[in-house]
């Protein structure tokens, strides 16, 4: 991936996230690396519980993460999973990126081959509604 913005070493610290997921329950671990304007790195694993409603993402923890440590603006986001290639993230989790990412924002699917594939927010969920559209 070339795209003037992707850092083959984003592919190392995903993967990294990746190994802090909780999954006792699936065994399906999801690591979300999201990279604020400042490149700081924020560190996402889906963590799983027995009620699995109360189970979150990767792409939520590391956005809730960020939101409650101030950090607002947000270059890019990496995912990672189990699955043989690159996965898209849940419409949950897509309508969080909506709201809390500009439209812009690329997204990239990875898979622990090094496959990716670049998507923005808006890609992801086009014709989302978010508080953006309130305004």
């Amino acid at each position: 991936m070339n795209d003037g913005i992707f850092k083959k070493e984003w592919l190392t610290e995903v993967l990294e996230a990746q190994s802090r997921a909780y999954t006792p329950y699936s065994n399906f671990n999801v690591g979300a690396l999201l990279i604020t304007e400042d490149d700081e790195y924020i560190y996402g694993a889906n963590i799983e519980n027995a009620a699995y409603p109360a189970s979150i993402c990767a792409e939520r923890t590391a956005l809730v993460s960020a939101y409650a440590n101030n950090k607002k603006k947000f270059k890019a986001i990496v995912i990672v999973t189990d699955a043989p290639g690159p996965a898209s993230p849940c419409g949950v989790c897509r309508q969080v990126m909506k709201e809390l990412c500009h439209d812009e924002m690329p997204v990239y699917l990875t898979s622990k081959t090094g496959e990716v594939i670049k998507r923005t927010v808006d890609d992801l969920l086009p014709l989302g509604f978010s508080g953006k559209d309130m305004d």
